[in-house]
């Protein structure tokens, strides 16, 4: 596997979405439509969505695609494939909070090994590089050359002042209930793909999801995390969160620092 040639690809096609998304985010006005799970998608999920399949297509043919905007047509028993959310955070997109993301995942038997974050709105950019370490690239980006690069690596947390990061528009009470188990000295509040981000760059500790997410959501910032010396765990048994499962939804996760002693429940 060439992975400094995938990891090239989809940095470029992350910042390339990211400008067709920006196009839109930036008019007076533009539509928003309801799925049929009544989440709302925009044109600039499409057009993001467009741009990176036929980008993935024509650089590595051989490896299958997952995306969210076509995920009805989606039927992968591959033990390699990418997995593509061209807008993570769209709720956030639609509120111009910022919040929003880009993000690609190769999957790797089960494991998110390399994957690329792009917040366009915020400037930010995280990805896992050739060697499978994560980094944050300083803008301004260039499409076919990396800037300056800071290698990421997790907090080394102290469990008895957490700094928590969680959901701006999925927090319920059963997400606030199992934060209380732990002693908390910050919360933070974040959108999309972001929280991973956070925890990865040292920024937060723990990020707890009680909801239902898909895998698209999260192979991309699980491949970040990883990548800076995070985990992922399932919720109920804290084995590691693979891809590839049935109708591609996930169960409840804990993204983490090591050094946390998880709760199995508040």
């Amino acid at each position: 596997m060439d992975y400094t040639s995938i990891v090239s690809t989809i940095r470029k096609l992350a910042l390339e979405a990211g400008d067709a998304i920006l196009e839109v985010y930036n008019r007076e006005d533009f539509d928003v439509r309801a799925k049929s799970d009544d989440s709302p998608v925009t044109e600039a999920d499409e057009l993001a969505d467009k741009l990176i399949s036929a980008g993935l297509k024509a650089a590595f043919p051989e490896i299958a695609i997952v995306t969210e905007e076509q995920s009805d047509t989606h039927d992968v028993a591959a033990s390699v494939f990418f997995l593509v959310d061209p807008l993570d955070g769209t709720k956030e997109f639609v509120k111009r909070r910022g919040d929003f993301t880009v993000n690609i995942a190769l999957i790797e038997n089960g494991v998110p090994t390399r994957g690329v974050v792009y917040a366009p709105a915020k400037d930010r950019l995280f990805y896992t590089g050739g060697d499978g370490k994560t980094v944050e690239e300083a803008g301004p980006f260039a499409k076919d050359t990396a800037g300056d690069v800071k290698p990421l690596s997790v907090s080394n947390p102290d469990p008895s002042a957490l700094v928590v990061v969680a959901s701006k528009s999925h927090r319920d009470q059963a997400t606030d209930d199992y934060i209380n188990s732990y002693s908390v000295s910050e919360f933070r509040s974040a959108g999309s793909s972001l929280k991973f981000c956070l925890v990865a760059a040292g920024e937060a500790d723990l990020y707890p999801r009680l909801g239902r997410t898909m895998e698209w959501d999260t192979a991309a910032g699980q491949a970040v995390l990883l990548g800076a010396g995070g985990k992922v765990v399932r919720f109920d048994d804290h084995t590691p969160l693979t891809y590839g499962k049935n109708i591609y939804e996930n169960p409840f996760f804990i993204a983490y620092a090591p050094g946390i002693e998880l709760k199995k429940s508040a």
